[in-house]
């Protein structure tokens, strides 16, 4: 029988996602997350209850399972939280991330790192994967240094898969993202104020779930950008929402960064080519409007 592959943080947009991944192609797997499981769909006998802040829980879980790769998709990823909780932010980012490699490597498991865009400092996107990391922000840094945490554990097999702006529906409508913030904005008749100087490519949570399957398969090595393949600003974003589902664009005002008070300070322009991803492991990633069609059906049901 094929090894599971782990995934960290399944109850998150991108764990629920990669568990639905797996049970439509019948891919073993196991999922873990702190507390209970908290997915309908998910079955006991393939959760496992995993405080990655804890080493020797970490430790005890490899010691009692035998699994092919480890997909890390929990993280701190609320960027002003990161700013105002840096302890906390550094124990969830960067010291679980090292928990988790050293296992990895001692067990030969191919170890698969969620990272982000916010590692740059937006002066120079779209991205390749050899720019220069220079982050802005508290949690830019914390990824950035869980990065450097896997290049520099002894004998671990890994990839990082860099990604932006992550957007999706979760399970009981748990989380928001800016689709469906404005979608229910608009439909309430409310006015919005919606930034046009930032750009980014942002992300179906399904495209993001099938690159770090495709990369966990394929145990290919090194950093992959996987993201959306459109730079788009926010403004961008509501607008192509509003005339999708049919709502009233005039409600949304062109605005800039400068008329929000935010704790982190955010990259302009970011983004990221995704060229390596597409012909290396055959990442094919949706443009926007097939990413809101997908939102659209997912709302129906």
């Amino acid at each position: 029988m094929t090894k599971p592959i782990l995934i960290t943080g399944s109850n998150g947009l991108l764990g629920q996602k990669l568990v639905t991944l797996f049970q439509e192609n019948k891919i073993p797997f196991l999922a873990t997350s702190r507390g209970e499981n908290r997915l309908s769909n998910l079955p006991n006998e393939n959760f496992i209850s995993l405080d990655i802040q804890n080493a020797k829980e970490v430790e005890d879980i490899f010691e009692k399972i035998d699994v092919s790769a480890v997909i890390h998709t929990a993280a701190m990823t609320q960027v002003d939280d990161c700013e105002n909780q840096k302890n906390l932010c550094i124990d969830l980012n960067v010291n679980a991330t090292l928990y988790l490699s050293e296992i990895c490597a001692k067990k030969d498991v191919f170890f698969v790192h969620l990272s982000t865009d916010f590692i740059f400092d937006g002066k120079e996107g779209p991205y390749t994967e050899e720019a220069q990391p220079n982050p802005l922000s508290f949690y830019g840094a914390s990824k950035y240094f869980s990065e450097k945490v896997l290049q520099h554990t002894p004998n671990l097999r890994y990839a990082i898969a860099r990604t932006v702006l992550v957007y999706g529906i979760a399970e009981s409508m748990s989380r928001s993202n800016i689709i469906l913030w404005v979608r229910k904005s608009l439909m309430e008749g409310k006015n919005i104020q919606v930034v046009n100087d930032q750009w980014r490519t942002p992300t179906l949570a399904e495209d993001l779930a099938m690159g770090c399957y495709l990369l966990a398969k394929h145990q290919k090595t090194g950093v992959f950008n996987i993201s959306g393949i459109e730079l788009l600003t926010p403004y961008d974003m509501a607008v192509a929402t509003a005339d999708f589902f049919g709502l009233d664009k005039s409600l949304i005002e062109e605005t800039d960064g400068s008329k929000f008070q935010q704790t982190a300070q955010r990259p302009p322009r970011t983004g990221f080519i995704l060229d390596k991803a597409m012909n290396e492991i055959g990442y094919k990633p949706h443009a926007f409007v097939e990413g809101l069609e997908i939102l659209k059906t997912q709302l129906k049901n």
